[in-house]
């Protein structure tokens, strides 16, 4: 087992604070009540915070035996420059993706056409559309972003989205109004009722003097069929009234399909864009701009181990890159060299495995399991769809020259004693008389994402 650095330090407690009132002092400690707490200490032993909450050195990083300003300047900077954690939001650290990001500039300029932006979890698609905000808002656009989530309403959402458009830009409003209209929205203009895709193109089409482009990132969430049905009649609406507001969807999909359904109505408004992995060319770039805000430097064969191990993955080249910086730093080490990627990728996978349940771990390690890793790392692949179902043939289609037949045998023997997998409902397992195929998706999140890394970790050759 791995464990990260200070994994078993204890922390320290809370010291009790003077609070000064007139001429006295009262002060509280966990000691008691009128006992003076003597003020904390600076220990060097103890674990502190390396940075402050104001982008300064902390304490910690100051009073390290042998650190010096570039170390510290390198550890102020490494969280912005490969942050895994947030997407992406400022151009000057956004990194490949420039074929893409000029395809959907020109569907929206050129084509006035709806977006839908689709691909694999943790391909970059947040980060994409924040860089086309901000570049669409040097162009005078007003951009309205929201995030989906399993209970999106259309109503509430949309309302909030109206509320953003100042109420100026409503053609029948006056550029020399007084400044009561300049405090209003167009959700003043819509009723107590729910508001209805109808309604909300007609009050669209009255807008002047911009352009609006609302992005609904994580469409894929969207569970509500009615939600779906009204963004679809939206668009249908907005474009046979030429508004001047166009939709972005956002989403987990390997097709457009997967994404907003079978809807012949709108595919004329519509430009799909699929967002795939990064070549290798552009995953270096994330690195090289790492290096040059930071001062680190990757060996050219730690930049290679990386690029390798993230498989197209902007996310996991930002994660590895980041721990491997970190445990340069660690050592004040301004190098970053293949041994601190390995040991990097290494505490991610022990950190993922330490979050799956305990008997998941268990099943892991059982020797039958181990025994059909090729086809569990197979599945880990195919199961990188909104909802995570796969059939397998899906899995199939992930090892050269393996029949179907074979991979649900192998599937099915992970349901019951050890149960990796659920199989959707509507299916009879592998001999399914009825002849659809089952349909298997992992039953513990984080399954498929610690057998991805590990593979790629093994196929490095580590």
């Amino acid at each position: 087992m791995i464990f990260s650095r200070g994994h078993d330090r204890q922390s320290q407690n809370l010291q009790g604070q003077d609070r000064q009132a007139g001429g006295g002092a009262e002060r509280r400690g966990f000691g008691g009540w009128g006992r003076e707490t003597p003020p904390p200490t600076k220990s060097s032993g103890m674990p502190g915070f390396a940075v402050s909450a104001t982008d300064e050195i902390g304490d910690a990083a100051q009073n390290m035996a042998g650190s010096d300003a570039a170390t510290r300047q390198a550890r102020l900077a490494l969280a912005d420059a490969l942050s895994a954690s947030q997407p992406v939001t400022q151009r000057e650290r956004f990194a490949g993706r420039h074929d893409t990001l000029a395809s959907l500039i020109a569907a929206i300029e050129q084509q006035r056409a709806h977006v839908v932006l689709y691909g694999e979890r943790g391909i970059g698609k947040t980060s994409l559309i924040h860089v086309f905000a901000e570049t669409a808002r040097d162009a005078s656009y007003l951009v309205l972003y929201g995030s989906c989530g399993v209970e999106a309403q259309f109503d509430e959402m949309f309302r909030a989205f109206a509320a953003q458009i100042p109420l100026l830009y409503h053609h029948s409003i006056s550029p020399t109004a007084d400044e009561q209209e300049h405090r209003r929205s167009f959700a003043d203009l819509l009723g107590a009722h729910a508001v209805d895709p109808r309604e909300l193109a007609e009050l669209f089409v009255q807008i002047v003097g911009t352009r609006v482009i609302i992005v609904l990132d994580e469409y894929d969430r969207v569970a509500d069929p009615t939600f779906r049905r009204n963004i679809a009649e939206l668009i249908k609406n907005l474009s046979d009234r030429a508004a001047r507001v166009q939709l972005i969807l956002t989403g987990v999909a390997s097709n457009l399909d997967e994404l907003i359904g079978f809807t012949p109505s709108i595919r004329r408004n519509i430009v799909g864009l699929a967002v795939g992995p990064m070549q290798e060319s552009e995953m270096r770039d994330i690195l090289h701009r790492a290096e040059a805000s930071t001062g680190l430097r990757f060996s050219q064969e730690a930049a290679s181990l990386i690029t390798r191990m993230a498989g197209g993955s902007p996310y996991l080249v930002r994660l590895l890159g980041n721990r491997a910086s970190g445990r340069a730093l660690d050592d004040r080490r301004m190098a970053v060299e293949v041994d601190d990627a390995i040991a990097g990728t290494e505490a991610v996978l022990a950190e993922w495995n330490s979050g799956l349940p305990r008997r998941v771990q268990a099943q892991l390690s059982r020797s039958e399991v181990r025994a059909a890793w090729p086809v569990l790392i197979a599945a880990a692949r195919a199961s990188g769809t909104p909802d995570g179902w796969f059939t397998a043939h899906d899995v199939a289609a992930e090892l050269p020259g393996a029949e179907a037949a074979e991979a649900a045998a192998t599937l099915d023997s992970f349901i019951g004693a050890i149960d990796l997998f659920d199989i959707s409902a509507d299916s009879g397992g592998a001999g399914d008389v009825a002849g659809r195929d089952p349909r298997y998706r992992f039953r513990t999140q984080g399954v498929a994402q610690l057998l991805g890394l590990s593979a790629a970790l093994a196929r490095a050759g580590q």
